[in-house]
Order: structure tokens, then sequence, then C-alpha cells
């Protein structure tokens, strides 16, 4: 696993060489015929890469030629970005005010020197990759495009046996599924009302042993007339799953050379009228279609049929289980050290090893719950009783501990093996964070943006969207938990084995916890320990990500240690200081021309910011939220062209013109904790790709600027804790927008007495949630709530003057979720059945409606 994707990343360098943008710029800069020689190269590499992962773990020169490979390509990466940077610098250039300082920088000479210099750069890259190209010879590498399926699934065969004995602290799990099976409602048990249920779980937690369990129950033996267990193999092939359904079912193995239709026959004779039970373990596929001719195989059973499936992944139980999903919970800590116990002691011994134990007991917080994991460790404890042996187990990663075949690594590796190419350069960059670690999913998306992860598979596709796209995929692959489910993003966290196993993927090009033992690493997490810098190799040239992490106790200070950062950083593409506090940022900041992502989120100390940063014209997000101190924004903040993502708290009482309302790219704007801040930009509607904007404790915000409602592109507005904000003012102008707001949250805004018309113009087929929270002078609800025929989702909190619904809800078909509470009053007038507002919410499938504010809605922060 030391070199993994290598194919990934050459594929994400062919991409941007072949799209449309580098076509235009190799003609432009004359260029064409080099990046064609560049993509010639790396193709004829990437055709043996698969080949050469696959074999590296028995020949370590391998390993080696693909690390050069990968260097190669995240040279040539560096280079097509710096066509990118100078086409952008020329942009910014013909804005400029000076025609005189715009000629002396497109003049000829200008050009003819950067088209020198690069044309040394690609020289060079060229003559490394022609190199490497070479060597392959070496290893006699085959040119393959799809890896071998089944290497270590193949050799993965379950059964149906278990010794119950074995398997702890599942009873409970187990009693659910008896009672599934057992359940004579569950439709009619033939066709496709066969129903299906799908146990889900991350590899190892024990979905075969509960299946197993269930299977072997004497309830269930005596219930059903035919039980057969089949593991499935990785591609679903249904005619191998009919040939293994036959045997289990008649115990004929006459039928290897049979075709699908003789299959069938035989399949339908031997199932026909019996009631039978199928477990389908460990499915993998995500294609209906084949799940729906298998089902269909299946449909001359009696009744009371039932199918169980054990899956990885929510995908596959969306495709296969007609109930809800079984999601399998870690084992208790109790029943963890329990099954540990048995596996490392003979029966008894463990009374006489206490310090043992102690050590154990380490060992198994470690495991999380996941049933193979301490099964793992266990087992690999048994033969040894020396206290090191136990705190070595104890006290190093998984993933660098020796691994069998059938142990928790290799288990959950074949996770990753199944995930999309790119998907896993996405997932291996999360080994970035700390384990435990809760990350959101707006968060993610920019750091994964910011390092140019993201694949476009049109050109309309907007990066927060493939950003969404990639975390539910992962969470739906059990390598994300989700902890909490926001109103507009939700955060999640990685299973600590999970963490383990994105670690063993890159070893050698993430690092964290001030562990910087390569020159090649590309992404680092810095405790701010002080003591950073000196652990640091001198050459950080590899650099693409550094995130320096502060508490309240230890903070990244000294402005001399971030400007030693930059100056050994010089290809970073996301720089992460959060909660630190020096003073000033280095004017330097100016020169990582391949920045995308900067945030000093949290510096209370922070007073200005250099106006070098506007020299930045690839940043895409800068996040200065919660920098209290600032005193103003750069004067030349409009310079910064490719700005997607912005945050900001200033000082200031008014926002220059000519400024933000310039960012043309802006797709999320959040203003916060900006506490002198009257007034907006009056140019905001010249933010006409602007997704998302949140004002959230502008204390002195008195309006909103009339451009807001030229915003079509708006799908989420947050207005949040303004004390001097009248809602009414000055938006009430002109005629109806076509607008596209989908989400709108309204907190703590106590001058709004009743909800303004703009809300309404534009977005009545549109506006999907809306959050009316603390607004403690509102007394009424607005007649045109009956136009908003889209809403879904309403949440009225903490409203005390409020006294009824408006007219016309009963017509919101779509309304599906309303809660109220804290609002006693109307609380109390929307009781079930008995209050006056009842039949107004009586058609909404979930309610919630309580008289106090014990139950609240909030954004994220």
């Amino acid at each position: 696993m030391a070199e993994a994707f290598a194919a990934e990343v050459a594929a994400n360098v062919l991409a941007k060489l072949s799209s449309a943008a580098f076509q235009q710029i190799g003609c432009f800069w004359d260029v064409q015929d080099e990046f064609e020689k560049l993509r010639d190269v790396l193709m004829a590499i990437k055709a043996v890469l698969v080949d050469a992962e696959e074999q590296q773990n028995h020949n370590r020169e391998i390993t080696l030629w693909l690390q050069k490979f990968k260097d190669g390509c995240y040279r040539v990466e560096d280079l097509l970005d710096e066509f990118e940077i100078e086409a952008l610098r020329r942009q910014v250039m013909e804005r400029g005010s000076s025609r005189r300082k715009v000629s002396r920088f497109l003049s000829g000479s200008n050009s003819l020197a950067f088209r020198l210099r690069m044309g040394r750069k690609i020289k060079k890259v060229k003559d490394m990759l022609d190199e490497i190209e070479s060597n392959k010879s070496r290893f006699h590498l085959l040119e393959r495009h799809h890896r071998v399926k089944n290497i270590i699934h193949g050799q993965r065969e379950t059964y149906s046996f278990v010794k119950t004995s074995d398997v702890i602290g599942r009873d409970e799990d187990k009693e659910n599924m008896v009672a599934f099976l057992m359940d004579p409602t569950d439709g009619d048990g033939k066709g496709d009302d066969i129903p299906v249920l799908a146990i889900v779980g991350i590899g190892g937690i024990g979905k075969t042993a509960l299946a197993q369990l269930v299977f072997n129950d004497e309830r269930v033996k005596t219930h059903f007339w035919l039980r057969i267990w089949v593991c499935v193999t990785e591609d679903f092939d249904v005619k191998q799953l009919m040939i293994k359904i036959i045997k289990s079912a008649t115990g004929t193995t006459m039928c290897k050379d049979m075709n699908k239709e003789e299959l069938h026959k035989v399949l339908r004779d031997g199932l026909k009228g019996k009631r039978f039970l199928i477990v389908l373990d460990d499915v993998w596929n995500e294609d209906k279609r084949k799940w729906i001719e298998l089902k269909d195989l299946l449909a001359t059973g009696g009744q009371g049929c039932k199918i169980i499936c054990t899956t990885r992944t929510h995908k596959v139980a969306a495709i296969t289980s007609t109930v809800p999903q079984y999601d399998l919970e870690h084992l208790s800590y109790e029943n963890s050290l329990s099954l540990f116990l048995r596996l490392a002691f003979k029966e008894g011994e463990e009374v006489q090893h206490k310090n043992l134990v102690r050590i154990g007991e380490g060992i198994v917080r470690k495991c999380k719950g996941v049933a193979l994991a301490v099964k793992t460790l266990g087992s690999l404890l048994c033969s040894t009783r020396v206290e090191y042996d136990w705190e070595l187990v104890r006290d190093s990663e998984i993933w660098k501990l020796e691994q069998k075949e059938n142990d928790i690594l290799p288990a959950l590796k074949l996770s990753y093996d199944h995930l999309p190419w790119h998907l896993k350069q996405c997932f291996a960059f999360c080994s970035v964070f700390p384990k435990d670690f809760e990350f959101n999913s707006l968060q993610l998306t920019l750091l994964w943006t910011g390092n140019g992860f993201l694949q476009y598979s049109n050109e309309n596709e907007e990066p927060e969207d493939i950003g969404n796209r990639y975390i539910h995929e992962l969470w739906s692959r059990s390598f994300f938990q989700q902890v909490e489910e926001g109103v507009f993003y939700s955060t999640f966290k990685m299973h600590d084995l999970v963490h383990d196993l994105a670690l063993s993927v890159v070893q050698n090009e993430v690092n964290s916890f001030n562990h910087c033992s390569t020159r090649n690493v590309r992404h680092l997490w810095l405790e701010a320990s002080g003591q950073g810098a000196s652990t640091l190799p001198n050459n950080l040239d590899h650099l693409r990500s550094l995130i320096i992490s502060s508490n309240e106790e230890q903070k990244a200070s000294s402005e001399s240690l971030i400007a030693d950062y930059i100056s050994r950083s010089k290809h970073l593409r996301v720089l992460h200081l959060v909660d630190s506090s020096f003073e000033q940022l280095p004017n330097s900041i100016g020169y990582l021309k391949h920045l995308r992502y900067l945030s000093i989120y949290g510096n209370g100390n922070i007073e200005r910011l250099p106006n070098s940063i506007c020299n930045l014209q690839s940043l895409q997000t800068l996040l200065l939220g919660g920098c209290r101190g600032i005193e103003a924004l750069p004067k030349d903040i409009r310079y910064l062209i490719s700005l997607r993502t912005l945050c900001i708290t200033t000082k200031q009482a008014n926002l220059q013109e000519s400024g933000i309302g310039c960012l043309s790219s802006l797709r999320f704007l959040r203003f916060y904790a900006c506490g002198n801040l009257k007034y907006l930009f009056e140019d905001m509607q010249r933010l006409t790709a602007l997704r998302i904007l949140v004002i959230d404790e502008c204390k002195n915000l008195v309006s909103l600027p009339p451009g807001l409602k030229y915003l079509t592109a708006l799908q989420i507005l947050v207005i949040s804790d303004c004390e001097k904000l009248d809602l009414c003012m000055g938006l009430e102008l002109g005629g109806e927008q076509a607008g596209s707001l989908r989400k709108l949250f309204i907190r703590g805004l106590p001058k709004v007495v009743s909800l303004p018309k703009w809300i309404l113009l534009g977005s009545a087929k549109t506006l999907q949630q809306l959050y009316i929270i603390g607004l403690e002078n509102l007394s009424t609800l607005p007649r045109w709530f009956r136009y908003l025929m889209s809403l879904q989702t309403l949440g009225i909190i903490d409203c005390p003057k409020l006294l009824s619904l408006p007219q016309g809800m009963q017509q919101l078909a779509a309304l599906k979720q309303v809660g109220i509470t804290g609002c006693p009053k109307l609380g109390k007038r929307c009781m079930k059945q008995t209050g006056e507002e009842w039949p107004k919410i009586a058609h909404v499938p979930q309610l919630f409606v309580s008289n106090d504010s014990e139950t609240s809605i909030t954004y994220d922060e």
C-alpha cells in the first residue's frame, strides 16, 4: 500500500492537459506541442501503473519508481498551474486603472520572458518523465487498464456455521432479526414482495457473525423449509449465484455447465411452494438491474419467504432492502473486552496477569467496538505474556502491526479497493486530521477543492455540489460516520480503524502530529507547539497543505514562524491557521501564487491583512471569521478574481464600493460578528453567482441593500442576531425578480414584527425550508404563506407573541415537517385534534409541537 493512487494522480493531470482551457492556453503561448509530448509520456507510463501498483509489494524498486512518477505528476501539475496563474494575472492587470502599467505588463518582452522560462521548465519535467518511462522496462510491466478482481475478496468464502459462544454482545440484534423473519405481516413472501432486510456496517463490525447467529437459531430452522447461505462474489454474477442457491437448496452440483434457462428451471423446481430464507453475505453490487434479475428468479417460493443481505454500503442497502435497513452498532466496551480476554488468554488465565489485562483495556478502547479488530489484536497477543509486546500493540497504529490475510486491515482495505478512483485521493487526504476530529461537509469540500481533487464531468458543475456528492458517497460506503446533521451542512468523523486505513494508503504523503519524516510529505498537520519549525525539513517544496492547529494553551503566535513556513513551502495550495494569535500576516504571503485556500479563522489579535494578499489570483477560499481586530479589508480585495468563499469579521462601519461587489466568482459570503457594520456594500447586485449569504451577529446593521433582491442564484439566506436590523427597509422596491431561494433562516431580530413580502417575491416556487427563531416581537405570519407551494420544512421557535398560523396552510401539499416550540400561545392552539390551528397542519406527516423551548433548531456555526 506504500504507493497507492499513482494512477489517480496521473489521471488528474491528464484530465487537465486534455481540457479545453489548456488547449487554449497551449495555443496562446505556442506550447501545444510540448503539452502533447507531456501527455504522451504520461499516458505511456499510466498504462502500466495497475501492474506496477500490484507488484510493488514484492519489489521495493517498483515502489521507488512509483514515487518518482508521482513526483513527476505533481511537478507537471505545478507547471500547468503557472500557466493558469499567468492568465489570471493578465485578467487582473487588464482591469487596472493605469494604462501605462497594463501596457508594461503586457509588453512583448514580458511575455517572451515568461514563454522562455516556462519552456525551460517544460523541458526539465519532460526529461524527468522520459527517464521514468525508460526505466519501466527494467520491471517487465504489462499494460493493463483494470485491476484483477477478487485478489482479496475471492479468497474470502463465508459459511453459515458459527460457534454461538464465540459471538458476544449480539443477543438484542439477533432477536430483532428473528422477529423480522417470523413476522407474517411483512408482505406475502412471494415475487417482488419478498421482504428483504439489509444489515449495514463497517467492515469487521460483525455483520456476517450476526447473520450466522440468526441463520442457526432453532426458531428459524423450524420456521423455514429451506435455509440457503450464499457468499456473494464481488461482481454479482447472477448465473453463479443461481448455481450457489441451487447447490444449497438441493445439494446438487451437476448444474455448472447449464445455461441460464436450464438453471432457472432447476431453481424454480427447487424453490417452488417452499418457505425459504436466503442470506446473501457480503453484497457489493450497486447495479439495480442485476438485483431485480436475481429477485425475479426467486419468485416461485411459498408464502413467508425472507431474504437477508449483509453489506458495507448504504447504496446497496437502498437497492436491496424493502424494509428500513439495519445499521449494526459497534460492540459495547464491556462486550469488546470480554471477547478480547477470551482470545488473548486461556480460560481463567487473565486473573494471573492483572498488568496485561490493564494494558488490554487500552487495546480494546482503540478498537472502538469493531469485533474483527478485537479478534485481530487478541489473537496477536495470545502467544506472548511480555508486557513490552502488549504495550507495543497498545501504542502503535494498527496499520503498523503485522496483519494476516483475514485480519482487520485487509478487511478494511477491500473497501478502499472498491472505491472509484476519483474518491481514493479524497479519502486518503482525510488521514491528515487527528483521530476523532470532527469535520463538516463545507470545510472538507473547500480543502478538497483547494487541492484540486474534485473531478468535473461538465463545465457547469459547481465544486460545492461535487464535494457534497463525494462526502455522501464516502458516508454511504461506511468510510465516514455522521455525527450531526445540520440545517446547512453536516458534521462527520472517521472511525479510528478507517483512519488507520487512510494512513496505510498514504504513509509517505500525509503526516500529522508533528511527525514529518519524509521530504515527500504533501499534506501536514502541525501542532502549534513553538517547536514545530525545528522538526520540519528545510525543503518543503512538495508541501500542498499546511494545517497548523492551535488551542487556548498553545497558539501559533510568532509571525517569524509563519514567515518561515511560507518561505519553505512555495507550492502550497492550502494554508490553515485557525485560532492562531499572531498580529500580522507576513507580506510574503503574496508569493504563494499557487494558494487556493487561506484560513486565519478565530485570530483575535490580527489587525490588518497585507495588501499583498490581493496578488493571490488563484485564491478560492478566504476565511477571516472571528478576526475581531481587523480594522479594514485590503483595499485591492477586488483583484481576488477566483474567490468563491469569503468569511469576514471587520471593525468597519461601512464597506468600500468596488470591493467585495466586484468578486463575481463568489458563491459563499458570510459576515460574522461585524459589530460596527451599519450598511453592506450597495453594489451587491453584481454578485450574480452567489449561492449562500450569511449575516450573523452584526449588532449595528440597520438594513439590507436593495441589490439583495437581484441575487437570482441565491439558494440559502441566513440572517441571525442582528439587533437593529429592519428586514423591511430598502427591499420593498421594484417588481418581482426571478429567484431561486431554497432555505431561509431568520433568528434573533427583535425589530421584526412581521415577515417582509420580499421573501415571497421570486421564491414562492423555490423556497423549501423556512426557520423562524427567536423573533420576540413577531405577532403574525403573513397571508402570502399559502403561496409557498414548494415549502417542505417549517420551524417556528421562541416566538412568544405569535398567536396563529396563516390561513391557507392546508394548501401547502409539499409540507412534510413542521416544528413549533417555545411559542406558548401558538403551541396550545396547535395541539392535536383540540387546537383551533390544528386543521391547518393536520395534513403534515411529521409534526413536533411543544410549549417549551427545550428542543431548538440551530444552524451550524
